[in-house]
């Protein structure tokens, strides 16, 4: 990419009024770094080998650019890059139903293969798709579906494939870190790591030898990723963010990059769940947090909110009794009437392996319970509660927390462990270090989002004004004296 401009040609406006193809690579909606530079990359190579093609080649970010700022990783590879989010193009900023309508839309997706429901009208319009896990259903298009760590490792081998001269360091630097940081520093103990994804990070190494040294690399992004400083409750929530929804529930499911003593402690946390809830539509809320104590072991904690008791109940029911896998979770006092709060014994088991479980309930939920409709709630109160007994309605299981000697500050709200369990009945598998931890990367939850916060509707824009800002887009050549390592 360095040194020319992203595939935004200066007449792109004539493409639409003439009815040619605009040709979008679209990312997944969690919009991770692993899809973001998915895109760029892969819209960058096809638009630099089709040159005989009328086409404009558009990589879409699968968000709206307010969300931007939350996927700190991302900023902080694009700033190393010298790419502004000037350059980047958000899903709120192009009408790709509009497009469609007009016949001038073909589209390409990485890192996912399944639409959700609001954006279901486009798979007609599906030419290709490139995903890293397993396929939920076989798309009728090309198909590139590999059981990798990172799906930049297939675009990195489709930009190999081609003409030498077409991988400049810029793009080099973009799939290295990802793939760097998807798997893991290459860490086969992590379980994420395959043959091939070694295969071109070495390739790219070998090719620009400057690119940062694996081990700095990823431990400037793993810092970017989790860092949440700054951020309020509802953009801590929204930074790393799945929806699940039924005929009468939607639950969100956040990763949360503190401990739940600190999150728990937060000024007007009650009052900040149930504004998120309102606002949004969710009929409940399951925070998942990875930390790690003083020996830099990782430990998982959870809690359940919801200002419908019944719901309450019975997603801490059905999470306290899952066996597939088992979550091993005790719980924890809370200070808040409305929130669960759980240790979690199972390390191994991340919101990926969490997710079909929940989708398992909701299933049920359609089927056994009326709709739940957040509006039809109290408002949201502004005063503290009173301490409650976390045994009251949320079920309990016994196990002393093992890695008690990770606290919140002070005045954080206290925990009480719940007697021990015997450990043999949760065997661990070794410590997970991540997020998305499995063996083979799950397939995406896409499909389940049919309220997702993305479903917002699209600024009052006509297609000529979008793409009258796209003729603008440039990339800034990264200077000669920029640091691959800087921090």
């Amino acid at each position: 990419m360095a040194g020319t401009s992203l595939p935004f040609p200066i007449n792109v406006k004539e493409h639409v009024q003439h009815r040619q193809e605009v040709h979008v690579v679209l990312g997944n909606e969690a919009c991770d770094l692993d899809s973001m530079v998915s895109a760029l990359a892969l819209a960058y190579y096809l638009a630099k080998t089709s040159l005989e093609s009328k086409a404009v080649f558009v990589p879409v970010l699968n968000i709206p650019r307010s969300e931007f700022p939350l996927r700190t990783e991302s900023a902080f590879l694009l700033q190393e890059q010298q790419i502004p989010d000037t350059c980047l193009i958000f899903r709120d900023e192009i009408d790709l139903h509009a497009l469609h309508r007009a016949g001038s839309l073909s589209l390409t997706l990485v890192d996912h293969h399944i639409l959700p429901s609001g954006d279901a009208a486009l798979e007609e319009a599906v030419i290709e798709v490139i995903d890293h896990r397993p396929l939920e259903r076989e798309p009728r298009c090309r198909v590139t579906a590999e059981l990798v760590g990172s799906c930049a490792t297939l675009v990195a081998e489709r930009i190999m494939q081609g003409p030498a001269e077409l991988l400049d360091r810029q793009t080099a630097a973009l799939l290295h870190g990802t793939i760097i940081l998807d798997c893991v520093n290459m860490t086969p103990e992590a379980g994420k790591v395959t043959p091939k994804d070694t295969q071109y990070v070495a390739l790219l190494e070998s090719k620009f030898p400057d690119l940062p040294e694996r081990s700095v690399l990823f431990e400037a992004l793993q810092t970017a990723k989790f860092d949440v400083s700054g951020l309020t409750t509802d953009q801590m929530l929204r930074k790393d963010l799945k929806v699940l929804s039924s005929d009468g529930l939607v639950l969100a499911i956040s990763a949360v990059y503190v401990t739940l003593e600190a999150f728990l402690q937060r000024p007007g946390l009650q009052q900040d769940l149930c504004a998120f809830c309102q606002q949004h539509g969710y009929g409940g809320l399951v925070a998942m947090t990875i930390s790690f104590n003083k020996r830099n072991e990782p430990f998982r904690q959870l809690a359940v909110y919801s200002q419908h008791p019944a719901v309450r109940t019975a997603v801490c029911g059905v999470l306290e009794h899952a066996n597939n896998p088992p979550l091993d979770l005790s719980p924890l006092g809370s200070l808040y009437p409305n929130i669960c709060a759980y240790h979690q014994g199972n390390t191994v088991a991340s919101r990926k392996k969490v997710l079909p479980i929940l989708k398992d309930f909701l299933r049920e939920w359609g089927i056994t319970a009326g709709p739940v409709h957040p509006a039809d709630t109290d408002s949201c109160g502004t005063t503290r509660p009173e301490p409650k007994d976390s045994s009251a309605g949320c079920g309990e299981r016994d196990e002393n927390p093992e890695d008690s000697d990770v606290a919140g500050e002070a005045g954080a709200p206290e925990y009480e462990p719940r007697g021990r369990r015997d450990p043999a009945r949760c065997p661990r598998h070794g410590d997970a270090l991540l997020e998305d931890d499995a063996p083979l990367p799950p397939t995406p939850m896409n499909s389940l989002v049919d309220e997702c916060p993305l479903d917002r509707g699209l600024p009052k824009l006509s297609v000529e004004a979008i793409f009258e800002k796209f003729s603008h887009i440039t990339v800034v050549r990264p200077s000669a004296s920029s640091s691959p390592e800087k921090k």
